[in-house]
């Protein structure tokens, strides 16, 4: 939606509550205002290009494949006050088949884009001429949706849709099960001619999320099983099949304490740096109690080649937090607010609680740590957050 006076609004989900802040960019603060109730836990969010609407997909599933498997799975508009931010309901929620784990729209928000886990797959709703969701869009060709799908993104120019598909690591006597990227040919909410690529067969190619360049043919995916950022391009409309550049993400790659992954990837509104989350928060009993037992918890920024795309690792900021699920980035390049799903003890006895980080970015691209607002989350987690320009 098109800013006015770049005003800035932010949303966190804790279970199916939404939460709205206003954001104070130059002052780097956030101000808590009103909670709005959802049908089901906040899996996803994503605002409508133009109009002041911001779409929910919730789901009463729980997280994770062996999760409790839930009956009620939606997607709901919510209207945004252009003056305030407060949300308010906007028409009834649509139902989805199952629980979404992703959504987007396409870029000029004429349909709803979603994408679910387990079993994964990927659907096209028409957005109504109120903006609120409608009818599902039946397909003309079969959608092949990999494993375990995790984001579904539509290309800069609206002609292509890809879906992430991160796979499975090797455990419980099960085999490892390929990632895959799968790009579609895009138009009016048909998704056809799809190709898949995955490099070696999709085996060590685990990819949890995209991010576009705003101006380059570049696409940089974040592999969460690899703890990993790779660069691939684009000839044209075609994906290419390999990565042009492999980059690892961790300050200490040898020093792996317990399940150690990255999450999301975002490239700045600039188009100079990229920004990567690293998330570990494995426990261990100790005394009665399960105690964090250690890792990378920081974001790893990135140069970005103007030239070949090429990212460098420039800096490793600490989230100060526990397991960064998301992190956004304001609409000016300014701020960036990075959110932690909950709270754990640590071996010395203290407790790490759930929080939105706050940093500077500044023209280097480098993370400059303000402030962090504690959050309460009980026995739920913050699932997702986001800013909206007003």
């Amino acid at each position: 939606m098109a800013a006015s006076a770049n005003r800035v609004a932010l949303y966190a989900a804790v279970g199916p509550e939404l939460t709205h802040y206003d954001v104070d960019v130059d002052g780097a603060t956030l101000t808590r205002r009103g909670t709005l109730p959802l049908p089901a836990n906040i899996h996803y969010c994503w605002p409508h290009a133009s109009r002041p609407i911001l779409y929910v997909a919730s789901s009463d599933s729980a997280s994770g494949t062996g999760g409790r498997v839930g009956q009620n799975h939606h997607v709901t508009a919510l209207a945004i006050d252009p003056a305030t931010g407060a949300l308010s309901p906007h028409g009834a929620p649509i139902p989805l088949p199952t629980r979404p784990i992703h959504m987007t729209t396409d870029i000029p928000s004429e349909h709803i884009l979603v994408a679910f886990s387990n079993p994964s797959g990927l659907r096209a709703y028409r957005v109504n001429p109120d903006g609120t969701p409608g009818s599902e869009v039946e397909q003309e060709e079969e959608i092949f949706p990999g494993i375990y799908a995790h984001q579904v993104r539509v290309r800069l120019d609206n002609r292509k849709v890809i879906l992430v598909a991160r796979g499975h690591d090797a455990a419980g006597g099960n085999p490892e099960e390929p990632g895959a990227l799968l790009a579609f040919d895009y138009r009016n909410g048909q998704l056809s001619n799809e190709a898949t690529v995955a490099p070696q067969g999709g085996y060590g190619f685990g990819p949890r999320h995209l991010d576009f360049h705003p101006t380059a043919p570049w696409i940089y995916v974040s592999l969460e099983r690899q703890n990993r950022l790779d660069t691939f391009a684009f000839h044209d409309t075609t994906l290419l099949a390999a990565p042009v550049y492999l980059k690892g993400t961790l300050a200490e790659p040898d020093n792996i304490r317990g399940r150690q992954v990255v999450g999301t990837v975002k490239v700045h509104p600039g188009g100079r740096f990229a920004y990567v989350a690293n998330r570990a928060s494995s426990t261990v009993e100790e005394g009665g109690e399960r105690v964090f037992v250690g890792g990378e918890n920081n974001l790893a920024v990135f140069a970005l080649d103007p030239e070949s795309g090429e990212p460098s690792l420039i800096q490793h900021a600490d989230t100060n937090g526990i397991h960064c699920r998301n992190f956004h980035i304001d609409p000016s390049g300014r701020l960036l607010v990075a959110s932690h799903i909950t709270g754990l003890p640590l071996r010395d006895g203290s407790f790490v609680p759930a929080c939105l980080s706050v940093f500077r970015i500044g023209d280097d691209g480098r993370l400059d740590f303000v402030r962090k607002y504690d959050v309460e989350t009980g026995d739920r987690q913050m699932f997702w957050m986001g800013m909206v320009a007003l």
